[in-house]
């Protein structure tokens, strides 16, 4: 999928994470064809976890990426590692009734797997991504409070294994220093990375097992047969016995029945200009990543070089603001007013997969070709437990697989003209209420 609009190009976008990424060497461009035993389409989170997963199995796998390795949402998001899957971890009852009874633990341990597998390749293979753990979910009203009170109780209560702590109006000034919120609940089993380094970390680990991760290499066309399938990008070709599609957002149209079930929604973020210590301090003082609970949320983090990284603008319509630091700042100066003389760096967005029912669509399109998408805003640590439910179905086991897989999941209503204002319709009644509290 070729996008041209004012956010895409074929280069990567002019965020912060693009400005300090460690890896700036590109990887190399495929020429001629070649045969594997998987084929990954794909260059986020999704792809390049999934090939290391088959390469710490000695699978012979090969990774094409239309553009470079984190263009996408991977390396554009607000790089906050959340843990839960398929459902949020604190609602089990939504993880019953999505997974059935007899699922629900094993979803839930899943929440928790997927943020280890990111901490676990930290460690194993020396990524270098500023990983900071600890992460707020931050309330302005009381009755906010109480529900994150109560929904960290039902994941203690369900074996959650990570410290969480609640924060009451005397102590939230030293997790966030703003006069917005009067309490929240930390969460030390979570936090926060720079990205695109970690993406970029985690396919340079890949190739060094010997995975092949080919950059602009723009799939056009599937063939897909009983015992293998060609991956066409008109220049050449990957013939492969299993393909993995995890385009997401970003897989356009190449498959039509996962096009109508995933939403390309924007997302947008501005990075200040490094901020003096004491500034910084007095802010962020415990460096968490942050959220409030609005439909329409604000989350934000601070980064290693003390810029504060703010988003929260999400658009439905797919137009993008004309100028972002226009657009988002002002929401930064709601929490952060003594921000107001501080220069913007940075500002950028991108797309997100979205599902009309927010769980991750995992499954086949045939025996063979497997997909992952849409993690409706929460991709970094669920697109890696996704991954590795593929290489395991690829290895041979796929119980864990075959209960994401058993999940249904609608197209949007309107088809592929409509759908859009259908959402940016139903997302200005939740915008409403939060504006009405």
């Amino acid at each position: 999928m070729r996008i041209r609009d004012s956010i895409h190009t074929d280069r990567m976008p002019e965020s912060y994470y693009a400005a300090t990424c460690k890896d700036t060497q590109d990887f190399r461009r495929l020429e001629g064809n070649i045969k594997v035993d998987v084929c990954v389409v794909g260059g986020g989170f999704t792809g390049v976890a999934t090939a290391l997963h088959l390469a710490e199995q000695g699978v012979e796998v090969a990774l094409v990426e239309q553009n470079r390795i984190g263009w996408g949402a991977s390396g554009r998001n607000g790089g906050q590692i959340i843990g839960g899957y398929g459902q949020a971890m604190a609602d089990f009852g939504k993880i019953e009734k999505s997974f059935g009874a007899e699922n629900a633990d094993e979803v839930f341990r899943m929440g928790v797997e997927c943020v280890d597998i990111i901490a676990d390749w930290i460690r194993k293979y020396d990524i270098d991504c500023g990983l900071k753990w600890g992460y707020f979910d931050a309330a302005m009203k009381q009755s906010e409070l109480d529900e994150l009170v109560a929904k960290a109780d039902t994941m203690r209560a369900h074996g959650y294994p990570h410290e969480q702590r609640v924060v009451g109006p005397d102590e939230v000034k030293s997790i966030v220093g703003s006069d917005r919120y009067m309490g929240g609940v930390v969460n030390m089993g979570w936090g926060h990375a720079h990205v695109l380094d970690l993406v970029r970390g985690e396919a340079r680990a890949a190739e060094r097992l010997g995975a092949r991760i080919y950059e602009d290499a723009r799939v056009s066309n599937l063939q897909v047969g009983d015992d293998h399938t060609v991956v066409d990008m008109d220049y050449c070709r990957v013939t492969a016995k299993h393909v993995v599609l995890a385009g997401n957002a970003y897989l356009g149209e190449l498959v039509p029945k996962l096009a109508s079930r995933v939403l390309p929604a924007g997302s947008y973020i501005i990075a200040t200009e490094p901020l003096d210590e004491e500034l910084a301090d007095r802010i962020m003082p415990a460096r968490y990543a942050v959220c409030d609970q609005r439909w329409a949320l604000d989350y934000f983090r601070m980064s290693e070089d003390r810029r504060l990284l703010f988003g929260g603008l999400a658009t439905y319509s797919g137009r993008h603001p004309r100028d972002i630091i226009a657009a988002v700042r002002p929401n930064m100066l709601k929490v952060f007013p003594e921000l107001q003389d501080v220069a913007i760096s940075h500002a950028w967005g991108g797309y997100m997969g979205i599902g009309l029912n927010r769980i991750p669509q995992v499954g086949r399109i045939a025996p063979r070709v497997y997909y992952a998408q849409a993690y409706s805003g929460h991709g970094v640590a669920p697109s890696h437990m996704s991954a590795r439910l593929i290489a395991e179905a690829i290895g041979g086991d796929s119980r864990r697989f075959d209960i994401m897989a058993g999940v249904k999941h609608p197209p949007f209503p309107g088809g592929r003209t409509f759908r859009q204002p259908v959402l940016a319709v139903g997302m200005a009644y939740y915008r409403l209420k939060d504006a009405l509290g």
